[in-house]
């Protein structure tokens, strides 16, 4: 098997639903790393909001035009994952004190998994560590005439409407049944 590329790195997360903040990782990622995959991780345990597919066709539409990002859905650990894109890096976003640490024991965590894979973080940008998908869904389900100019500091455009829907549908912030 070839060897991991140390200039291609993945980013992680459940990103449900996207948001500024993941936006800015990805972007300035992408002009760190030559290549960079965005995986959706699929959890069986929780409930989201978005299907696997319609987070990935919503990131595909947001970074349309970043030629060396891809997005995939994966299941299982995140470092198995990284492996089989044969990348080299796991790329973190980090937003807090919290966040570092936990982010920390992670990345110990992921080296005894795997010796091979980096862990590289990126500090959130200023204007975006306040931000979180929990907030985000309080926003869109409280409704209101300002609900979408509200979410549009919070959320790519292209999310807002489908976010909206989502939780006018189904209240309780879970994927819908019906």
């Amino acid at each position: 098997m070839p060897p991991l590329d140390p200039h291609h790195a993945v980013y992680a997360g459940s990103f449900d639903p996207v948001t500024l903040g993941h936006v800015d990782i990805v972007r300035r990622g992408a002009n760190v790393f030559d290549r960079l995959t965005v995986g959706i991780g699929i959890n069986p345990d929780k409930r989201p909001l978005f299907s696997p597919d319609e987070r990935q066709s919503l990131m595909e539409r947001v970074f349309d035009g970043l030629d060396n990002v891809e997005v995939r859905c994966f299941e299982g650990l995140t470092v198995d994952f990284v492996r089989e894109r044969r990348a080299g890096v796991m790329l973190r976003g980090v937003r807090t004190l919290t966040d570092i640490e936990a982010e920390f024991t992670m990345a110990l965590a992921n080296r005894a998994l795997s010796t091979e894979v980096e862990t590289v973080f990126l500090m959130a940008g200023e204007g975006f560590s306040h931000i979180s998908s929990t907030l985000i869904k309080q926003i869109a389900q409280m409704g209101g005439e300002l609900t979408r100019q509200k979410l549009s500091e919070f959320v790519p455009r292209p999310v807002i409407e489908p976010l909206i829907a989502k939780l006018r549908h189904d209240g309780s912030g879970g994927a819908s049944t019906g």
